[in-house]
């Protein structure tokens, strides 16, 4: 007589637990450095936003003739701006993102100030 064993095939708590464990502790180091990423990303964003409005500020005073103490409005530059220009960082226009300074001062982000322009190289 053969005795017939059922045996079923599954996971038993503890190994459940351990993959659990080893998902929430993968999440623990991914999440932190998606938010930095994400952070970093959004300031280089602004950083290149800066460039495009100060070259386009450069561009309009050279074609007009531009005083170096003239002032600038978002009005003058935004044919020489291609995309709509609003930092990432929670700005809804462009008069609530950034600030021109004028033609030879470097326009600002009015929502982090971290966000700057390096200096010109040319001497």
């Amino acid at each position: 007589m053969k005795n017939r064993t059922s045996r079923r095939s599954g996971f038993t708590l503890v190994e459940i637990m351990i993959v659990v464990a080893i998902i929430g502790l993968l999440a623990a180091i991914a999440i932190p450095n998606f938010v930095r990423a994400r952070t970093q990303s959004q300031k280089n964003a602004c950083i290149n936003n800066l460039r495009q409005i100060d070259g386009a500020t450069q561009q309009w005073a050279l074609e007009y003739h531009a005083a170096a103490s003239a002032t600038v409005a978002f009005s003058n530059i935004s044919v020489y701006l291609r995309n709509s220009v609003i930092c990432p960082e929670g700005g809804t226009s462009f008069s609530g993102s950034y600030s021109l300074n004028g033609i030879t001062a470097k326009p600002t982000c009015k929502i982090d100030t971290t966000h700057v322009l390096p200096p010109d190289t040319s001497s």
